[in-house]
């Protein structure tokens, strides 16, 4: 899901969005790009429909012409007062005209174009029928870079989304566990969220004891207990821009065996974030983490990618996994979060967003990564 865009970016910020975009676009041999209501028209023009509805809305870029935003009448007074509209020509179409008519009217008639990926199949296909010599390719396939490098207002904006994350965790820190369902304390953080100037939260993951051996359990009705190890996984969006962290907590004193691997996890996100650098590969993070985890036995429960990236939604590209050979360039945004599971018994992970300066990386999280304890 996306937020409302920052009033801080101006009709220049989106028009450089776009003109980025359409060079980027040029350079994969698209002849342009058609975007969708989601987080990259969000982060092109700060446009987001008051209600997402069967009728066509479509961004046009293309090289050498005018952007163009395709609009539903009933729709185009909002479009209007949208930060990037002086940028772009709204073109506005009314119930009972033909939308992909209206549209195709801007295309070439041979041209490949790039496509969001939450396009509506209805859309892509009246655009097909209308124009049959065109053909398509997924945003997220044609331009995987497209969003990841942020500006200084960007990074900005992630870091105070990632300070009111962390100002969340010290709070649920302090409120009982043990005895309560994991859905009281995933409301509790979802509140706390909220109160830390959140306007969304996309998630909010409390997973108790053996629970914690889902990486993406459903926080549940279970009643968390002393002795629990609990992973909590919580982030959303503030001004237009995600959180996302981890951090497992312990209700009362761990064992030994769960602090060895508690410490063990945290040895090895170190490790991936001790591999960020510039120029350095996205699989590189990966390898770095994983192999601190493979060296002590429990590479068989680390089963998920060592990171995602984070912007205008909680997940975007670059990832942090084995095969991208994606080079890190500073600005980028992502997770560090290795894992271990261990089914039946416990799970421990811990991330933090980290973004990638001139000469290695910054953490965007700050709270405690050695074991914490809780009631």
């Amino acid at each position: 899901m996306t937020g409302t865009a920052p009033a801080r970016f101006t009709a220049d910020d989106y028009r450089a969005r776009m003109d980025r975009a359409v060079r980027q676009a040029a350079g994969a041999g698209l002849a342009g790009l058609l975007v969708a209501p989601g987080p990259d028209l969000v982060w092109l023009t700060g446009y987001t429909p008051t209600a997402v509805t069967e009728r066509l809305t479509l961004l046009v870029l293309a090289p050498g012409r005018e952007p163009v935003l395709v609009v539903p009448t009933l729709e185009a007074p909002d479009a209007e007062h949208a930060p990037g509209a002086p940028a772009v020509t709204l073109r506005d179409w009314t119930d009972g005209q033909d939308p992909y008519a209206a549209t195709s009217a801007l295309l070439d008639t041979q041209g490949r174009y790039g496509i969001s990926d939450n396009a509506w199949a209805m859309h892509l296909l009246g655009l097909q029928k209308a124009l049959p010599g065109t053909s398509y390719a997924s945003l997220t396939e044609a331009l995987p870079m497209l969003r990841a490098v942020k500006d200084a207002a960007e990074l900005e904006l992630l870091a105070a989304a990632g300070a009111a994350a962390d100002a969340a965790f010290e709070e649920i820190r302090k409120v009982p566990f043990a005895g309560r369902g994991e859905t009281d304390v995933a409301a509790d953080l979802a509140a706390l969220l909220r109160r830390t100037g959140h306007s969304q939260v996309d998630f909010t993951i409390v997973a108790s004891g053996p629970n914690g051996a889902n990486p993406h359990h459903e926080t549940g009705d279970r009643v968390i207990g002393r002795g629990d190890m609990v992973v909590l996984d919580f982030g959303g969006l503030k001004d237009g821009y995600g959180s996302d962290t981890s951090r497992t907590v312990h209700v009362g004193a761990p064992t030994d065996e769960e602090r060895r691997v508690h410490d063990l996890v945290r040895e090895a996100q170190e490790a991936g974030f001790r591999a960020v650098r510039p120029g350095a590969a996205c699989q590189d993070v990966d390898r770095a983490a994983r192999a601190v985890i493979a060296a002590a036995g429990y590479g068989e429960y680390f089963i998920h990618r060592t990171g995602h990236g984070i912007g205008v939604t909680t997940h975007e590209p670059p990832y942090m996994i084995e095969g991208e050979e994606q080079p890190l360039v500073p600005g980028m945004c992502f997770s560090v979060e290795p894992g271990v599971y261990l089914p039946g018994r416990f799970g421990v992970r811990i991330e933090d967003i980290v973004t990638v300066t001139e000469d290695g990386g910054r953490r965007l999280n700050n709270t405690a990564r050695e074991m914490v304890t809780v009631d």
